[in-house]
């Protein structure tokens, strides 16, 4: 019987009282049959506030379990859900708020300035409703009013809604991931959600630690999925590494995702904090968002055992799959197609396949489901797709047996003296320097060359104090020497900086323009 449920409400008739969704250690509960009943209230609040098929919903919240119910409510009633990023100021809210179109932002109570102040003027633009408690503007809807005086009856018939996330803005304005709605019923199994689950193979009852904030891709589409399968999703209200640690054990994780700089904070506890707590409940440990340097990924398999799987995707799609097994074969890799399909390496200029071995632009087949335009942006659109394939925009090869590697974002490559160069190389060597806790590579202006190599490099704390004046050139020479032995010599940093903390968001991704620009300024450059 449970073979045929594909979404929350076959699963809130079959376990109604199975734990859908635990918030921290149990500050929030829902189970299938609350967690259904409240998302059938929104859903019905939402049409009722003049919202149809096709209409947007912004979500500006914590990790909570409105954030959830939301979620649900917009999957069970054809609307695009685009979660914003709370850390945003004003300004770049309100492009997200204007470019997505969206009828209504559902925003927790402390983030209602910054949607006012997004919206200037026109306050009634949009319809807003608070979550949690706090001060609301005259015109806006408190959430729990609203899920009261709800028809908790469900709409006949239920329209799958959509996802349009956006870019994470690290090269440029961010852009909207705008898949096309299916038209049929959230069973009909053409969601991200349940692809997600059934692709990466996390069964009935599994219990998936959440560490990430709900408003990135992975860590909603991943909880979500949970909610195709069966199965409980536990989400942390913030990472923290200790934190992380004893959830697992609290709650009995069995699948918990996590990015590169989670690992490394992971890393940096003490030893006899790292062993306190039980991890023998987990069968899988995912990671993915960003690069992930061999030295760390062989500490964490050290720490978790050979069951780390790497996964490389985007909210386009994707994308490869690798167990540790294969990656210990193959350090570096981030796999081969998840579906056994190719995976196709183009010239970036000419779009010509290359050979076996030669770094190219890399392209997958679009799902059939989720061919996927940016809004608003049918020149972005175009250049991302190739025929039936599409590409995320990453330089890559292919070995002989059909393993990708990674070399970097096709932005981020830096040309030199005519010769293509990408960081992710540079960043990966770096990192391996003891001194070392996080590196970005990019270019800079030279009057010779259009480009030299420069890293800003953010050390450990028990280096730092090396980076002042006094000893700034001997680590610099060092680090230099360093990239030297196992690097051309082209590729080696001519400049160097440093930093107490890079400008990356909470999932990994590291902002490089906010460190690069100010070295363009006055320059016609070539990045965006």
């Amino acid at each position: 019987m449970t073979d045929d449920c594909v979404y929350l409400g076959d699963w809130a008739k079959v376990e109604p009282d199975r734990q859908a969704l635990v918030v921290g250690d149990g500050d929030e509960v829902r189970t299938y049959r609350d967690l259904d009943e409240r998302s059938v209230r929104v859903a019905s609040a939402l049409r009722g506030l003049g919202l149809t098929v096709g209409d947007g919903v912004a979500m500006m919240l914590d990790n909570s379990a409105a954030f959830l119910e939301v979620w649900w409510a917009g999957m069970r009633s054809g609307l695009y859900l685009t979660p914003i990023n709370w850390h945003l100021t004003a300004r770049e809210v309100r492009y997200l708020l204007t470019d997505s179109g969206a009828k209504a932002v559902v925003v927790h109570a402390r983030l209602v300035p910054v949607v006012l102040d997004a919206l200037g003027d026109e306050p009634s633009a949009i319809t807003i409703i608070v979550v949690g408690p706090g001060d609301r503007p005259a015109a806006a809807i408190d959430y729990e009013e609203l899920v009261a005086g709800a028809d908790a009856t469900t709409a006949a018939p239920e329209v799958a809604g959509g996802i349009m996330f956006y870019s994470s803005g690290t090269t440029g304005l961010p852009k909207g991931i705008r898949p096309p709605l299916s038209g049929g019923p959230p069973t009909d199994k053409t969601s991200l959600m349940h692809y997600v689950g059934q692709r990466y193979g996390v069964p009935h009852g599994a219990r998936y630690l959440s560490t990430g904030p709900l408003y990135h891709s992975a860590p909603i589409s991943w909880s979500s999925s949970m909610h195709t399968l069966g199965s409980t999703a536990v989400v942390m209200h913030r990472f923290d590494a200790e934190e992380s640690l004893r959830l697992i054990e609290r709650q009995r994780v069995t699948h918990v995702q996590f990015v590169p700089t989670m690992f490394q904070r992971i890393l940096n506890l003490p030893d006899d904090v790292r062993t306190r707590y039980d991890l023998s409940s987990l069968q899988a440990v995912w990671h993915a968002a960003a690069p992930c340097s061999v030295r760390l990924k062989r500490a964490m398999i050290g720490l978790f055992g050979p069951i780390l799987w790497e996964y490389y995707a985007g909210s386009e799609g994707g994308g490869t799959i690798i167990s540790s097994p294969e990656w210990l074969e193959r350090p570096g890799s981030v796999g081969r197609h998840w579906t056994g399909g190719p995976i196709i390496v183009l010239d970036p200029a000419t779009r010509e396949p290359v050979p076996a071995g030669e770094p190219g632009l890399v392209f997958f087949e679009a799902l059939a489901f989720h061919r996927f335009q940016y809004h608003n942006d049918p020149v972005k659109t175009a250049s991302a797709y190739h025929g039936d394939l599409f590409t995320l925009g990453d330089i890559g090869y292919v070995d002989d047996a059909g393993y990708l590697f990674l070399t970097d974002r096709m932005s981020n490559t830096i040309i030199s003296g005519g010769v293509n160069i990408y960081p992710q190389e540079i960043e990966d060597v770096l990192a391996e320097h003891p001194a070392v806790r996080d590196v970005a590579v990019f270019g800079v202006p030279d009057d010779e060359f259009g480009e030299q190599v420069m890293a800003v490099v953010e050390l450990h704390d028990s280096d730092s104090e090396r980076a002042d004046d006094g000893d700034r050139g001997s680590l610099v020479a060092e680090l230099q020497r360093h990239a030297r032995e196992r690097l051309a010599g082209f590729k080696v940093p001519r400049r160097f900086g440093f930093t107490d903390a890079l400008p990356r968001d909470n999932n990994g991704k590291l902002y490089k323009r906010r460190l690069r620009d100010q070295y363009w300024e006055g320059h016609d450059s070539k990045l965006v």
